[in-house]
């Protein structure tokens, strides 16, 4: 980003400008989340690899529960080191004994932490597309370890970005002009704080239902739907039903396993869904298609040297 008087008069691509007073803009924000904000463990830290289990974790994942899972996570593998030494399979048990979504995500925190020993010795790298090298980390997952932990990150742009943007400063519903508009506000060499404050806001004041005054809300004065009371926003797309899902069998899968060293097909079946039977609509061949999907991602191991196959988590 270039100075702020050049800023000042830079207009996003749709035509939108940014305030003329954009430096109070930017004070009132940082401000407002100095004086009151929600309190989570990973945002007393700078350490890159307890910020990454945070943002993994926190995928579609309540941060309540995240907050219990983290601590406990971090307890049993405190570092890169200790996690890329455990078993994945423990890594997996773990991550669906605490309902944090998609396992896959175990699996990629997993393989990253194994990067980082083995590739970067042991030392995250503090560049945010160099942190996308890491298995399972994308543009926005990279951009927050750089913003949080080293303060080198770029503007984050998330769904809550997206909704404080739209409705603050009237900006077009494109992912470029949202980008574009969140780097034009956040202030040069300060992504730690900025990002953490304008995700607090969509957070806590211009959420779904908005409230604004209850909340404080810094940019009130600014705010194109405060002033107009249209409070629409971006679309969100909606999360397919979980129960009866495929997800869901699958995740019973892995924590099946995660209580059993190995199980015979029909041993694991009426365990995974009390309608199994071997010969029916939801029997060894329905069992076998999810085995398989969770055997592509590397998550369980499939023995048919027998006469039955045989299942276990991959180590």
């Amino acid at each position: 980003m270039t100075d702020d008087a050049t800023t000042e008069d830079a207009p996003f691509p749709g035509g939108q400008s940014l305030p003329d007073d954009v430096e109070e803009v930017r004070t009132a924000l940082i401000e407002w989340y100095g004086d009151d904000h929600r309190s989570f463990p990973w945002r007393e830290t700078t350490d890159p690899y307890e910020i990454l289990v945070s943002e993994i974790m926190s995928q579609q994942t309540q941060l309540s529960r995240v907050e219990t899972a983290w601590d406990s996570f971090l307890e049993r593998w405190p570092t890169t080191a200790a996690l890329a030494d455990a078993d994945r399979s423990d890594v997996v048990s773990f991550w669906s004994d605490h309902s944090l979504g998609y396992n896959n995500r175990a699996r990629y925190l997993h393989e990253s932490a194994r990067q980082i020993e083995d590739e970067y010795g042991g030392e995250f790298p503090t560049d945010p597309d160099e942190l996308q090298e890491l298995q399972g980390v994308g543009p926005y997952t990279g951009n927050a370890v750089a913003s949080f932990a080293f303060n080198t990150g770029n503007a984050v742009v998330d769904t809550n970005v997206k909704r404080v943007l739209y409705r603050a400063f009237d900006v077009e519903d494109d992912d470029t002009q949202f980008e574009a508009a969140a780097a034009a506000l956040m202030p040069s060499g300060e992504s730690r704080v900025w990002n953490n404050a304008i995700m607090e806001l969509g957070g806590v004041a211009c959420e779904k239902t908005p409230s604004c005054d209850g909340a404080g809300c810094p940019w009130r004065e600014w705010c194109h739907a405060y002033g107009t009371g249209d409070f629409t926003a971006p679309d969100v797309p909606t999360q397919p039903s979980f129960e009866g899902s495929r997800r869901q069998f699958r995740g019973r899968v892995i924590r099946v396993l995660g209580e059993h060293d190995e199980l015979e097909l029909d041993e694991l079946g009426p365990r995974i869904r009390v309608d199994y039977v071997p010969e029916g609509e939801y029997g060894r061949e329905w069992l076998c298609g999810l085995l398989d999907d969770l055997a592509d991602d590397e998550l369980v191991e499939i023995d048919e040297g027998g006469a039955t196959p045989v299942v276990s988590l991959q180590s």
